[in-house]
């Protein structure tokens, strides 16, 4: 594919500039047209022969590029950090103990041993002391706790190891925009997950192949890995007017003295730090501290990043493209402007690209 660059918006850099924080930001502004047919329903062939839109966020100009040609925009010393989190099969379909009802589960997280945090459909048939069963009684459940927004939770019974049952009985957790059946699992994982726990896939990492990520390493960039498993948040869309009202639901991450390392050898030594996916972004945004050096930790986030917020540790981005209205579209405008955003939205409408998880991939330079 050949590479097209023209610039985006012809008003000059004064319509780049982020809002104010004390600008009164509506979720109406995040909102742009997306014809339906547009929405990737099934994985690319080959997932790194996705398309791929560079973003200048300094000139507004836009490349239009094939996701394998990211390497020639990543240079010796670059660190890419990627959420090597794995996607757990967390939805499941159970009926009430001596009922015919179907009931469909959504684990979200654990918070004990056997006890998660579930979205439930529909949530009538799940009160407090109702037992379910699952795969005819190989896994059983009690709710025992009602959530702020409806959550369920729910603590089970079995024999054996949950993570074998659960690989068994569940199903991937697919968006609801999503219709088409995945016919491959490892198609909704990254090739480099390994920590079980998301109720979805880090999107923005599903382009790379082992290969391009040997490339990559061959040219002198780092990989450097953290885990953020993602929860409630991806499901929940912004309802209230003015954003800053919203509440981000806490997710877990974890950040080993490795990786830190890499990321503050980069800080001082003049590399780029490039967070594949929100998540990755959102974590490292998380620990980083003023000076942009990050410090080895686990722990809960729920930081929401919106324009107006200054980066501290993330200096480029690769993403996909994301929901009218959503926190993710918010934080990739805090990183280029929300009308240069949004005005390169409706420029990957016009050249069909495809949007949501299974789609083509951006990268904000």
């Amino acid at each position: 594919m050949s590479t097209l660059i023209y610039p985006i918006l012809k008003t000059g850099m004064g319509s780049l500039n982020l809002l104010s924080k004390d600008e009164k930001m509506k979720r109406q502004d995040f909102y742009y047209d997306l014809p339906e047919e547009l929405i990737a329903q099934v994985p690319i062939e080959n997932r790194d022969k996705s398309r791929l839109l560079v973003l200048d966020r300094k000139t507004g100009q836009v490349e239009h590029r094939l996701f394998k040609d990211i390497i020639e925009y990543l240079h010796k010393g670059d660190t890419l950090v990627l959420n090597d989190t794995r996607v757990l099969p967390a939805r499941l379909f159970g009926n009430r103990i001596g009922k015919e009802e179907s009931i469909e589960f959504l684990l979200l997280k654990r918070t004990e041993d056997d006890v998660w945090e579930t979205l439930v459909r529909p949530g009538k048939k799940a009160r407090i002391g109702h037992r379910v069963e699952f795969g005819q009684g190989l896994l059983k459940g009690e709710i025992i706790g009602i959530g702020e927004e409806g959550t369920r939770f729910i603590k089970f019974n079995y024999e054996g190891i949950f993570e074998e049952i659960l690989d068994q009985l569940g199903e991937m957790p697919l968006p609801p925009y999503i219709h088409e059946k995945l016919e491959d699992r490892e198609r909704y994982q990254t090739v480099y997950s390994k920590h079980p726990g998301s109720a979805a896939a880090p999107t923005a990492g599903l382009h790379f192949t082992n290969d391009l990520l040997e490339k990559i390493q061959a040219k002198g960039v780092n990989l450097a890995y953290i885990t953020l498993h993602v929860g409630l948040g991806t499901f929940r869309p912004v309802k209230v007017d003015d954003i800053k009202d919203h509440h981000m639901h806490a997710e877990y991450y974890d950040v080993s003295r490795e990786t830190a390392d890499l990321i503050n050898r980069a800080k001082d030594e003049g590399g780029r730090i490039i967070a594949v996916g929100t998540t990755s972004c959102r974590t490292l945004e998380t620990i980083g501290v003023k000076d942009g050096k990050v410090r080895p930790q686990s722990g809960w986030t729920d930081i929401f990043i919106y324009p107006g917020y200054e980066f501290k540790v993330v200096d480029n981005l690769i993403t996909n493209f994301h929901l009218p209205e959503s926190t993710l579209l918010m934080l990739v405008s805090a990183m280029a402007g929300r009308e240069l955003v949004l005005e390169t939205y409706r420029e990957a409408v016009k050249e069909r690209y495809r949007f949501f998880s299974f789609g083509d991939g951006m990268f904000i330079k």
